[in-house]
């Protein structure tokens, strides 16, 4: 059955737009994203967090299709469990960033994904996860956080603010990676090259769908490139001032059931 709307792709981010502050989905929002499938259009999960992390999240959800993940270093099957693509950040260009960082704002508190199906997230002493929820493993030293291939680094500091990490982190690192800011408390660096907007053209491509029939919604900067590929950008109530700027439409917030008061409208 074809897609009673322009869309055929709904790609949504997870934290802070699909998904509640408990890290719940609503029986409203369940509701929608099956009616979008039921129209025969897509829905592609499209998230900062690394494959591992959202295999339970895909498995409640029924998905056994792709997801976009690690801020587009990742395209993962879920029906398969295997990563379909993936790319890793380089860990000496990784260290040596770091090093650019702290020599402008003093210690900063770092943790990795790791890469693959099963990689770890390690934390460094002194680093707090964001999300509590999600399990993260300790390392005695900063040196134990490149053990294996990693597809991100996570980074806070103690005194300054979100924004002006980041920005200090994109004037100094330059080509070493790329900078985003996916949440509170969550600047990250990955790949040079490597955003949202990547990982999804790719898995767009894979399942033979265009850009110019996608709807996407996020609440934080590193959904900007999401938003400039897809025919429609969503932020939610709750989103960076940086997000609604380039936003096609601002909806309800995530604990207000945004997405689906725009898929209602979209997939009635």
């Amino acid at each position: 059955m074809a897609a009673p709307t322009a869309y055929s792709l709904v790609a949504t981010d997870l934290d802070g737009t699909l998904l509640r502050g408990d890290d719940t989905l609503s029986h409203r929002s369940r509701s929608a994203l099956a009616r979008v499938t039921a129209a025969g259009a897509r829905h592609l999960v499209v998230t900062g967090r690394p494959a591992p992390r959202v295999r339970p999240l895909l498995r409640d959800l029924g998905c056994t299709g792709l997801a976009v993940c690690g801020q587009g270093a990742q395209v993962y099957d879920a029906g398969a469990d295997r990563l379909l693509w993936s790319v890793t950040l380089d860990r000496e260009l990784a260290e040596t960033a770091l090093g650019k960082i702290e020599a402008e704002v003093g210690e900063v508190y770092a943790a990795v994904d790791q890469d693959g199906v099963d990689g770890l997230t390690l934390i460094e002493p002194g680093y707090v996860m964001p999300h509590p929820t999600l399990p993260a493993v300790r390392v005695g030293r900063r040196d134990d956080l490149w053990a294996e291939p990693i597809s991100k680094v996570l980074l806070r500091h103690a005194e300054l603010s979100d924004d002006e990490l980041a920005a200090t982190a994109r004037a100094v690192v330059g080509d070493l990676a790329t900078v985003t800011m996916s949440g509170p408390g969550t600047v990250e660096l990955q790949p040079c090259g490597v955003t949202k907007a990547t990982g999804l053209a790719l898995a767009a491509e894979h399942l033979g769908l265009r850009a110019d029939r996608a709807v996407a919604f996020g609440d934080m900067p590193n959904d900007i490139p999401m938003f400039r590929w897809a025919a429609h950008g969503v932020a939610m109530a709750n989103a960076h001032p940086e997000l609604k700027a380039v936003a096609d439409e601002i909806t309800l917030s995530n604990e207000d059931d945004g997405i689906a008061a725009v898929l209602d409208r979209l997939f009635p």
